[in-house]
């Protein structure tokens, strides 16, 4: 297995850490700034993407371009990265030399401002011009007294407002108007939180952070601004000043009047607005405040339609998708990002990270789950596939120390320092069984027998191990003998045998099927950390405090082999620290290992940014994986910066990131816990970043085979046109972009498919059924993929079989899609044959009223029949009586 190839996959565990939220174009997904990555959550399909791009500090902003093709992240220190959104790739590199308070393209595309310090910068968007400078600033803004906050444009880009902390909004031309070159808006006593456009117009809403809202109507319409004369060049710099601009002779000046005034209800100063949003065609206004609430207006009128609570903490950022009908909210201090659907007051996306640090991780057998514990005491549970988390149990009070899963899948086990044991049902969602020690303990280690059966937690206080009966609670037996704290279980794969490492500098073996009596003492040079069978049960692996790892026979007792690995932690520098990172290393080690699937290689992290893989028949290091380059992290450069050194020591730890009394610090980058998935194809560490998982199916969305010059869209659907169906797959294959290869397999007729497939060569068959399993996960043509999946496989199945260790990821893949679907069609089946079982019924109901009615209509015509006969008998006697008197 080559596990060094594998590739950064996703972060999970993080939904939002700090900056504004952005939807994409469709309005389907919202684009979040975690730490220093932004992720991607698909709202429609329930999945969540992590792009692999990065910037040099945690993100403070972002901004889309209105095609949804461009990104433009900017870091805390102002250094920007311009990624395209299409190919995930970073296409420029660019430093405004200060931290950059917001981002915003124009509506038409053309040019975006950035604002910074007092002053608004405004570029040509990239991607117009071929330039060889990306951004190419086109003029500079001038006006407020101290920084800006936000930007808002108007339809029509020919202005845009800026807010500023010195309580006034500005009003720019975007081009030199003869008639409104800059103006200045007051009326606030506060911050301004957000400035807003309306739709089609120069009017005005601004909304400042003590909870005043200020309409501004304009004298002018958006028709009415005149060009000025003067020619305009790049580099302009426009200075506004408290002085009305000259009046050009001729034209009126635009002006601006307040229409009216309004104030948002808040509880005293602790209830400050923190944040705002506005859609311009349904007039909607949203608006945060620091205890959590949310208000939303329709203007001018101001007329309340929503107030809620949606967290206990402040709402750091608000936007709204395009069609309105969405709001998404970002809460820094929890993590926490919600979408709101307003119109029917219901949650479309609500997650939330661990709020400390993740301690440990396990995946499920299948590899399609993954359950992480945390200080802040929650367990979760979170899908490989999706990216998101779908239950969390909060029942424990301290830190959860250890997790894992039981054979079937079925059932959480976590270890906590409040002194339990817990297992959690996934089936029913509850905590159905707690297992405690007969003294308070404090349990840092766990581990689970192959069967599922036995439950074993390491005390770090009583220096004891604690077995327990999964099927009844009970306590079955204390294991005495370290003498120092447990540091870590695991249980042999293939065996009864339960391994134990403690401070004492011994690592125990534990027979369970002999009494739990000590099987075997393996005695280390120093402290044990972390202990692990292979996967096949013939060796042991054990990482100690002198940063070694060493392997051992668990049969014979005998040691097979050591690696050194202290140096290849690369320890960095902490800003608090005395001494330098090499020192400090020395005193360092690796506190979790994990075995690869096919026990060829091993995987070791700790107190450091990479995880080293080793190979352990070579004993040689194969890679070191980079969990971040985050600098927002401590301990991340392994010099500190001479620039920021006085006599007094570092200058950073005066600043508000390093103030312990304000409870912002910068998190030290530590990876706390690793494992390797049941699959074999990917891994994943729990950091300080998050859960990040490394996978070899990573795919490019641009890597071609085989490629020259003929090869071009138009070359392929000239193929298409001609009906060469086979020529028109190779070459689509060969230029390798997603969408093209649909279109070419969609417009291929049905009963084509079988010639097409028996004619095309061995290399592109892997490559055909590897994007027919990926598609058929999303598409809704299943019979028409089925199909294509089906041929694939009878026409080339016997060689399929020949090189099945590359194909078989293709086929698992398949048969995941196809049992989710089949899972998904099942369900539909069920709902319909109630549905038809229950229409049935009525239907006979109805029938049953119906032939009693009919019966009962029928008996009525009889009487009146027999009551008709009677009064015609008695008629015909009256009128042969009448015959005869006559007569």
């Amino acid at each position: 297995m080559v596990t060094f190839l594998a590739g950064f996959s996703n972060l999970l565990g993080a939904f939002y850490r700090h900056g504004n939220l952005c939807f994409s174009k469709d309005g389907n997904s919202v684009i979040s700034p975690v730490g220093n990555r932004i992720s991607v959550f698909d709202l429609k399909n329930n999945k969540s993407e992590t792009l692999p791009v990065s910037t040099t500090k945690n993100i403070s902003c972002l901004g889309i371009s209105p095609d949804g093709n461009l990104a433009i992240l900017i870091d805390e220190d102002g250094a920007a990265i311009l990624v395209s959104l299409v190919t995930r790739a970073v296409l420029h590199h660019h430093h405004f030399h200060s931290p950059v308070h917001s981002v915003s393209f124009s509506p038409d595309g053309r040019k975006f401002v950035i604002t910074k310090e007092n002053v608004a910068l405004m570029y040509h968007a990239p991607g117009r011009n071929r330039e060889f400078n990306a951004f190419a600033l086109d003029k500079s803004y001038y006006g407020p007294f101290d920084e800006t906050t936000c930007i808002d444009w108007t339809d029509d880009s020919k202005c845009f407002a800026v807010g500023s902390k010195d309580m006034t909004t500005w009003i720019f031309g975007a081009e030199r108007w003869a008639n409104l070159i800059y103006y200045s808006l007051g009326g606030h006593k506060d911050i301004i939180v957000g400035c807003f456009f309306e739709k089609d117009s120069l009017d005005m809403y601004t909304v400042s952070q003590e909870g005043t809202l200020c309409v501004w109507e304009s004298d002018t319409e958006l028709e009415g601004l005149r060009k000025g004369e003067d020619g305009e060049t790049r580099g302009d710099v426009i200075k506004g000043s408290a002085d009305t601009p000259k009046q050009v002779e001729g034209i009126k000046n635009v002006r601006y009047s307040q229409r009216s005034k309004h104030y948002f209800n808040k509880e005293g100063d602790f209830n400050k607005l923190t944040s705002a949003a506005f859609h311009k065609k349904t007039r909607i206004l949203v608006t945060g405040f620091a205890s959590g609430a949310f208000h939303l207006h329709e203007l001018p009128e101001f007329d309340l339609i929503h107030s809620l609570s949606i967290s206990d903490q402040r709402i750091s950022t608000i936007a709204l998708n395009p069609t309105g009908d969405w709001i998404g909210f970002g809460c820094s201090g929890l993590g926490q990002l919600l979408v709101w659907e307003w119109q029917s007051e219901s949650y479309v996306f609500k997650q939330q990270g661990h709020f400390n640090n993740m301690n440990s991780l396990a995946y499920s057998p299948d590899g399609q789950y993954l359950v992480t514990g945390g200080d802040d005491g929650k367990v979760k549970v979170w899908n490989t596939n999706s990216g998101l988390c779908f239950v969390t149990f909060t029942e424990h009070s301290s830190s959860v120390t250890n997790v894992a899963f039981n054979s079937s899948g079925f059932v959480v086990v976590s270890a906590s320092l409040d002194g339990t044991v817990r297992a959690f049902d996934l089936h029913r969602y509850r905590n159905f069984r707690t297992m405690t020690s007969p003294r308070p303990a404090q349990f840092s280690s766990l581990a689970l027998d192959s069967s599922g059966e036995l439950v074993c937690a390491g005390s770090q206080d009583s220096f004891e191990i604690f077995l327990w009966s999964m099927q009844t609670g009970r306590l079955l037996e204390v294991l005495s003998g370290h003498e120092g704290p447990v540091s870590n279980l695991c249980f042999s794969p293939v065996q009864s045998v339960l391994a134990s490492v403690s401070w004492d500098k011994t690592v125990r073996l534990w027979d369970m099927l002999d009494s739990w009596q000590t099987k075997e003492t393996l005695r280390l040079t120093s402290d044990g950390l972390a202990v692990t069978y292979r996967p096949d049960g013939q060796e042991l692996a054990v990482a100690s405090l002198d940063g070694e790892i060493t392997f051992w026979n668990p049969q014979t007792g005998g040691q097979t082999g050591s690696i050194a690995g202290r140096h290849d932690l690369q320890m960095g520098r902490k800003e608090t620290e005395k001494i330098t990172a090499k020192q400090s290393a020395k005193g360092k080690s690796f506190t979790c290992l994990c075995y690869s699937a096919d026990g060829e290689s091993i995987l070791a992290g700790g107190q450091s940014k990479f995880v080293c893989i080793y190979n352990i028949k070579e004993h040689v290091l194969m890679k070191k994986f980079e969990i971040s380059c985050n600098l927002s992290l401590d301990a991340m450069e392994e010099f500190l910066d001479r620039r920021k050194m006085t006599e007094f020591g570092s200058l950073s730890l005066s600043s508000s990131h390093c103030d312990m009394s304000s409870r912002r610090f910068k998190p030290e980058i530590r990876v706390s816990s690793l494992c390797f998935s049941p699959t074999g194809r990917s891994w994943a560490a729990a950091s300080t970043e998050g859960l990040l998982i490394y996978s070899l199916d990573t795919s490019l969305v641009f890597d071609p085979y085989d490629l020259d010059m003929d090869v071009t869209p138009a070359s392929i659907r000239q193929q298409m046109k001609k009906k060469e169906w086979a020529s028109a797959i190779l070459l689509s294959f060969r230029l390798n972009e997603m969408p093209l290869i649909r279109e070419v397999l969609e417009a291929v007729p049905y009963n084509q498919i079988t010639v097409v497939c028996s004619s095309l060569p061995d290399v592109y068959v892997d490559k055909l059924l590897n994007f027919v399993a990926s598609t058929l996960e999303k598409s809704n043509h299943l019979q028409f993929y089925l199909s294509w999946a089906q041929c694939l496989l009878t026409l080339h199945g016997q060689k399929l079989k020949n090189r099945s260790g590359a194909v078989l990821p293709t086929v698992q893949q398949l048969l995941k899609s196809i049992q989710r679907h089949s899972d998904d069609l099942s369900k539909l089946c069920d709902w319909n044959i109630y549905n038809i079982r229950y229409a049935a019924a009525l239907s006979k109901q109805r029938g049953m009223k119906r032939t009693a009615a009919e019966s009962l209509s029928d008996e009525e015509d009889e009487e009146e029949e027999e009551v008709a006969m009677d009064s015609g008998g008695d008629e015909e006697n009256i009128l042969n009586e009448s015959v005869v008197v006559e007569n």
